[in-house]
């Protein structure tokens, strides 16, 4: 495999530790930073191969605590597409402009709840 030329900015004190470290094995910089940067590459992609590997354990061992997952998600997908926009849990519709900002409303379809107004004044800090 043919090597690639690679600008990097090194602390000037890392710096100083690789030329000293450089004379002292009587090993050339550019060895002793592609060891360095093949170490650390090796180490990490263990590390995050292991909690990949952990994250994946968690989700498996989710599943199986709950059979039903696809069911629900299913069930949900179908809800979201009976309801469409007429959903409950989707709030209601404000038009409007923003103007030093905050929302100026020009009609609401259907009235604010008192929830959704308090919502309201406490995001325009009215």
């Amino acid at each position: 495999m043919t090597r690639k030329a690679t600008t990097v900015r090194i602390d000037p004190l890392a710096q100083a530790a690789l030329e000293n470290l450089s004379r002292v094995l009587k090993r050339p910089m550019n060895q002793l930073v592609n060891e360095a940067v093949k170490d650390f590459v090796d180490r990490r992609s263990r590390e995050v191969e292991h909690d990949l590997e952990a994250t994946l354990t968690s989700l498996r061992a989710y599943r199986k605590r709950d059979p039903h997952f696809k069911e629900a998600i299913a069930a949900f997908a179908d809800a979201e597409a009976r309801f469409g926009k007429d959903d409950p849990a989707e709030g209601k519709v404000a038009i409007g402009k923003l103007v030093n900002g905050q929302l100026v409303e020009e009609r609401t379809i259907e009235g604010a709840s008192p929830m959704q107004a308090e919502v309201r004044r406490l995001l325009n800090a009215s």
